[in-house]
């Protein structure tokens, strides 16, 4: 890879979800998100971090966020690869995501995890060094890409290096 690191891991928040009256796993995109997923899909396309694998939670929200931003994917000029939906990724905390990211085939090199907040704030925070001051908000659709030296399973906090972040403001 060009940036000197053996791994990539994609952070993407959920894009903005409606509050419908519905359990919360299965609240849908809003209105806005629905006009940032693909928004942050060419974005990946364009700043070279197109996913070798994609791991999605299962709620709709983020099943959505992924379905448009692979859809942005591919008006970009890329493939998008196929996602794998993680139970596991729903309200996951840092310790949960870590251990998910430790999980990863090294023969996947860069790997975009759709998530939740407060976990994939806290697991940019806790994988970085230095990490970001102040601890980076993570809106929604937002993107933080980290570089990683080693293999997956022996990924620890503070051995990552933030390479980019991006919200939807800034990838038009």
């Amino acid at each position: 890879m060009s940036d000197g690191h053996a791994r990539r891991l994609v952070l993407l928040r959920h894009a903005k979800s409606d509050w419908p009256d519905v359990a919360d796993h299965e609240r849908p995109l809003a209105k806005r998100g629905r006009r940032d997923a693909p928004r942050a899909g060419r974005w990946l396309s364009r700043s070279g971090y197109v996913p070798d694998a994609v791991l999605c939670s299962t709620a709709r929200r983020a099943r959505e966020t992924w379905e448009l931003v692979a859809g942005g994917l591919a008006e970009a000029g890329a493939a998008p690869p196929p996602a794998r939906y993680e139970p596991r990724l729903y309200q996951a905390t840092v310790l949960g995501l870590l251990m998910l990211v430790r999980e990863f085939p090294d023969a996947e090199r860069t790997v975009l995890i759709v998530g939740h907040n407060p976990g994939l704030a806290e697991l940019v925070h806790g994988m970085t060094a230095p990490p970001p001051e102040p601890p980076t908000a993570f809106p929604t659709a937002a993107v933080a890409v980290l570089g990683l030296a080693g293999d997956w399973a022996r990924a620890e906090p503070g051995q990552a290096r933030l390479l980019a972040f991006a919200v939807p403001a800034d990838m038009r």
